[in-house]
């Protein structure tokens, strides 16, 4: 039986936004009506099938895995993959595709496809929309976010990979076992599978502001004192803070860019006390919204903020023209704030601090009496495609040849993890230095043989390369094979948000949500941005969203809480 879904979301007019998008809230739009026209022919081509018969079939496939050779892997993958085509992705594919076909016993064949970072949502419902299994250009195997995941899981688009995962050679060694057993629905199927902890979004501000304006990271403990500080930073062209938007409203956990302003609020379908409610309707909102046309107008949030991508709000931030930069920054915990430490090194900011330039502001107080800390969200998953014939023994193969031995403690977990022998790391005897050039950056490195280390970037000799696509401390069983890098600015972020984090609330399924999501987050960024700028009232824009939505989201609950 064909979803019902499709035959509402699959229109014309939503394949057009598909070529006409340019905004992320647009983009969002097309991700869903995508999804769905996708899954119209996925459906076409299966039959509607209960959980249980499912789960048998795929029991069934699984004795005759082995029988089928997967000799090409297509995979999609954003820009979560650091050993891209401009850092090294040649060497990491061959020494993948050397490792791996070992491991089967035939040669296999790894082909990525990498579209822009900003633009990933968009380019996986492209793929989905216009190509079909096994055409050389559908992907066999892609990452999606929690949000993308509840999009697509009830879709039939994907494979349910339960079966797989839990009789997988890596359970033995998993030591966060809830990061997937969340991920299964409630008749055991599972669509996605997190090889990681989720990370989560903490607030940086340059120490060299904080020394300027008097002000020590310390004191920094409420709402009043937070943005007492960011008035402090505002001035003579320098702005209090900067985001990629006032919210993402079209990807879990919504808030996490701005969350001093958004405070206990969470403005999308939440369960709360064990109802789901919409937190978009809710008084917090109205306040949070209130908070940021109060920051708006007294110009301590950066103007660019509105229409910024995360890439254009971070390097305005660490810009080497720091007289029309901001203070403040809140952004991916753990590596980034290497990442970001770096960059302000390299624009040659505030060199004189070294590793100290940044300071992580504790959640202030208002954050720790609502939710209790910064929001770890849910784990983006990797996600297999169904090719529909009934037959799961391909998909078993990009189970094996994939996720299998991602984590499979030595060779390959540690290509997906620290990138490619030779090139990002070694554990040859060495030597190398970084600026050379530059008495004041210049940095010796030298390793005995038999030194696991990270080596010089391919693309700028000047920084060390971090890692790769999973974060060893994220992940969920750890590499058995002793390689550790031990950077201590990376322990020391990872640490602090790990001691300042609760998880985000999980996103709803529902296919009368996913119906209407991409809608609800367009006309949600609209009245955000209207009431930061001025141009309505936070009430009233809730007023007029309950207008619009009151009754459909009103459904979407009773439907919600009813299956509870």
């Amino acid at each position: 039986m064909k979803n019902k879904l499709l035959s509402i979301l699959l229109s014309t007019s939503m394949v057009v936004s598909l070529a006409a998008c340019g905004s992320s809230n647009q983009g969002a739009e097309t991700a869903t009506s995508d999804a769905a026209e996708s899954t119209e022919a996925a459906d076409s081509a299966k039959s509607d099938e209960s959980g249980e018969t499912a789960s048998e079939e795929t029991a069934a496939s699984n004795e005759t895995a082995s029988d089928y050779e997967l000799t090409d892997l297509y995979i999609t993958v954003d820009g979560t993959l650091t050993a891209n085509v401009d850092n090294g992705q040649d060497a990491f594919v061959e020494q993948w595709e050397k490792a791996v076909s070992e491991k089967l016993g035939h040669d296999i064949k790894l082909h990525i496809n990498q579209p822009e970072h900003s633009g990933y949502k968009d380019n996986i419902a492209q793929l989905l929309t216009t190509g079909e299994p096994g055409d050389g250009q559908y992907p066999d195997a892609m990452i999606m976010s929690a949000t993308m995941l509840k999009q697509y899981q009830t879709t039939g688009i994907l494979w349910n990979l339960a079966d797989a995962y839990d009789n997988a050679e890596f359970q033995s060694r998993i030591t966060l076992p809830l990061v997937n057993e969340n991920l299964k629905l409630e008749n055991g199927e599972q669509y996605g599978f997190a090889p990681t902890y989720g990370n989560g979004c903490v607030t940086y501000v340059k120490q060299s502001w904080l020394d300027e304006a008097g002000i020590t990271a310390d004191s920094i403990k409420t709402f009043d004192d937070y943005y007492n500080m960011l008035k402090a930073f505002t001035k003579d062209g320098r702005t209090g803070v900067i985001a990629a938007g006032f919210a993402k409203l079209d990807e879990a956990p919504y808030t996490n860019y701005l969350p001093e302003f958004w405070q206990g609020a969470y403005p999308a379908i939440y369960e709360k006390d064990g109802q789901w409610v919409d937190g978009f309707q809710e008084q917090a909102t109205i306040d949070a919204l209130e908070r940021l046309a109060q920051g708006y107008a007294d110009g301590v949030i950066d103007t660019d903020t509105e229409e910024a991508s995360t890439k254009t709000a971070r390097e305005k931030w660490f810009s080497n023209d720091q007289s029309t930069s901001e203070g403040v920054f809140t952004y991916w915990a753990g590596t980034w704030l290497r990442t970001l430490t770096d960059n302000l090194d390299k624009n040659d900011v505030d060199t004189d601090l070294g590793d100290d330039k940044l300071v992580q502001l504790t959640p202030i107080q208002e954050i720790k009496d609502t939710w209790g800390g910064y929001l770890n969200r849910e784990a983006p998953v990797w996600v297999i495609t169904d090719d529909g014939d009934g037959d799961n023994s391909r998909e078993q193969a990009i189970f094996d040849a994939l996720l299998e031995t991602m984590l499979d403690g030595d060779t390959v977990q540690t290509l997906w993890t620290y990138g490619a022998e030779g090139v990002h790391w070694s554990t040859e005897a060495e030597s190398f230095t970084t600026n050379p050039d530059d008495p004041e950056k210049k940095t010796d490195y030298e390793y005995a043989d038999g030194e696991f280390h990270l080596k010089q970037s391919p693309n700028d000799p000047n920084t060390l390369w971090k890692k790769n696509h999973l974060d060893p401390v994220l992940v969920i069983a750890p590499l058995t094979n002793g390689y550790a890098d031990t950077d201590p600015l990376v322990e020391k972020g990872n640490t602090f948000f790990t001691e300042n984090c609760v998880d985000a609330p999980a996103a709803p399924s529902s296919e009368a949500l996913t119906e209407i999501e991409a809608d609800l987050a367009t006309d949600k960024t609209t009245l955000v941005n209207e009431v930061v700028a001025g141009k309505k009232t936070a009430a009233d824009a809730v007023a007029e969203y309950q207008s619009k939505w009151g009754d459909t989201v009103s459904s979407i609950l009773e439907e919600l809480n009813a299956a509870e």
